[in-house]
């Protein structure tokens, strides 16, 4: 990826893990420090940033927001409000480009509390967008130029693959598959680790090959260029096999009427969240 749709200058409203994350993945990507933004109430994180991405530092959103084009909110979604409160008077001066990271706060909450002037990108990013390898949708408002557009998606895949959606209210779908997605491996792995224990291997062991398994696979259905994951599924499964006598076990327990019910409750509890 080039620098080339990198907006001239960038704020973080916010200063942890995400940020973090993101500030690595730009300037990886070519983003010059010298022109990110960093606000946080914390000394010791503000410290710890320009250090180790020599970026400036600002104590408060609008100090930091005044000097760029495009800002990141970056901040506990229990916050935002008051933090987009304190950046009315921002607004009206930069006309920014407005990023979002906070799950379940849609465009209408933050244009109340930002006001007008606000070009607005709703994203919903994942937590392995900590190491690069995220996974995070994203919604535009309608006054979100090309170039905007093109701005916010450069600085997200900064952190991994980006996906548009088109209607606002599939953003709690998107939470449900892959926002709260990770916590579902992270699930998967403890279940397959605790079954491999019973069935008489070391705990170290047991933890280790699962881990490693759901590593590999998903590496493999990621570099995959000819198959989807049917078909990898279907080519480990061999006919009258182990993999079959598993695969059956899961279908008799009805393992995919399971996930949709999952996906399903994750995602009306995202509605419920977004209605307050």
């Amino acid at each position: 990826m080039t620098d080339t749709a990198f907006p001239a200058s960038l704020a973080f409203i916010g200063g942890g893990n995400m940020a973090r994350s993101l500030i690595g993945g730009l300037l990886k990507n070519g983003m010059p420090g010298d022109c990110i933004h960093v606000a946080d109430p914390n000394e010791s994180t503000r410290a710890a940033l320009a250090t180790d991405f020599g970026v400036h530092t600002h104590a408060t959103a609008a100090d930091a927001a005044l000097q760029a084009e495009c800002w990141l909110l970056a901040v506990k979604p229990q916050v935002m409000d008051s933090v987009c409160d304190s950046l009315r008077d921002a607004v009206a001066q930069r006309q920014p480009l407005v990023i979002s990271i906070a799950a379940g706060i849609p465009l209408q909450r933050l244009r109340q509390h930002l006001g007008e002037g606000a070009a607005i990108v709703r994203t919903m990013p994942n937590t392995p967008a900590l190491i690069g390898l995220g996974a995070t949708g994203m919604f535009a408002a309608d006054d979100v130029s090309a170039s905007q557009r093109a701005q916010a998606q450069a600085v997200m895949q900064s952190a991994g693959l980006v996906e548009w959606i088109a209607d606002e209210s599939l953003m709690d779908a998107v939470t449900a598959v892959s926002g709260s997605g990770p916590a579902y491996v992270f699930l998967l792995a403890e279940a397959m680790a605790d079954a491999a224990q019973s069935l008489g291997l070391p705990r170290g062991t047991a933890i280790a090959l699962a881990n490693q398994t759901l590593l590999g696979a998903a590496h493999l259905l990621s570099e995959s260029t000819d198959a989807d994951a049917a078909t990898l599924r279907q080519r480990v499964t061999s006919p009258n096999g182990t993999t079959q006598a598993a695969i059956e076990s899961f279908e008799r327990d009805a393992f995919r009427d399971i996930v949709q019910r999952a996906l399903t409750a994750a995602r009306d509890r995202g509605v419920e969240l977004a209605a307050g």
